[in-house]
């Protein structure tokens, strides 16, 4: 169902069936798939392409130009994934040219609770969560099944991995490597983010291989290189240890540091 005050402009494209609610615009070349719902008082603008089944509550603003000083209006472009929940008043911002990808993007089955912020050539893996005023700035790299207490903060550049816990009002100046949970402001690793492998069915070995080697980086005072070299032989056995080596390897900012070393 489509309310007559909602605007949609012409060279939109809405899927079968469409919801958009009262005094909701859908601007130009903006995409929207089958089932999508828009509630009222939303605002889409383009070029976005929303997936199938995404639901956007009200006063959401979805696809809106960076306010970043070097965007000169050039053509980006947003992308959501299928079954994505953006509650109200979040707000996500297309991609730049200068310095980004053009393109920002939010993955599949991610839960963005109100007022939360994904900046400008971001990519947000999918089944991501995002509790209520967490931000990312521009260009931040989120993996899958990353989750964020409310009022978490992420500056541009940072990596977050896949599988792990931001708490509640911490503030990420480092790349975090995949299933560690941080916490604090600055934040520091608090070691694995056990719970979260456990609700993800994770066995209790690969539980123990991942602390495993949490402990090779974080506590045996290796540097990064060493601690690398150290986990090669559990990297060629365990595809749970690759994932989070690679994502120590990848890091451009450096890794978030322990709080202690005991």
């Amino acid at each position: 169902m489509i309310h007559d005050s909602a605007i949609i402009d012409p060279s939109a494209k809405l899927g079968n069936g469409v919801s958009i609610g009262p005094w909701s615009i859908i601007g130009p070349n903006v995409e929207l798939g089958d089932n999508v719902e828009i509630a009222s008082n939303v605002i889409v603008k383009g070029p976005s392409r929303i997936g199938s089944g995404v639901r956007i509550y009200q006063f959401a603003t979805v696809g809106e130009d960076t306010p970043a000083f070097a965007y000169a209006g050039e053509s980006s472009i947003l992308e959501i994934g299928e079954n994505t929940v953006i509650r109200e008043g979040v707000t996500i911002h297309r991609g730049m040219d200068k310095g980004g990808i053009g393109r920002t993007e939010v993955g599949s089955h991610c839960l963005l609770m109100a007022y939360v912020h994904v900046g400008h050539d971001c990519i947000v893996g999918d089944h991501v969560i995002m509790a209520n005023n967490a931000s990312l700035a521009g260009h931040v790299e989120v993996g899958d099944y990353a989750n964020f207490g409310g009022y978490a903060g992420v500056p541009q550049f940072r990596k977050i991995g896949a599988y792990t816990h931001i708490a509640a009002m911490s503030l990420v100046t480092k790349d975090v490597p995949a299933y560690m949970t941080v916490s604090g402001n600055p934040a520091y690793a608090f070691g694995m983010n056990t719970e979260g492998m456990k609700r993800r069915g994770y066995d209790n070995e690969t539980i123990e291989q991942l602390k495993q080697a949490y402990r090779t980086v974080y506590r045996k005072g290796l540097r990064v290189q060493e601690a690398l070299d150290a986990l090669a032989p559990m990297r060629s056995q365990s595809a749970e240890v690759e994932l989070f080596a690679a994502s120590v390897e990848v890091s451009a900012k450096g890794i978030i540091r322990a709080r202690s070393a005991n």
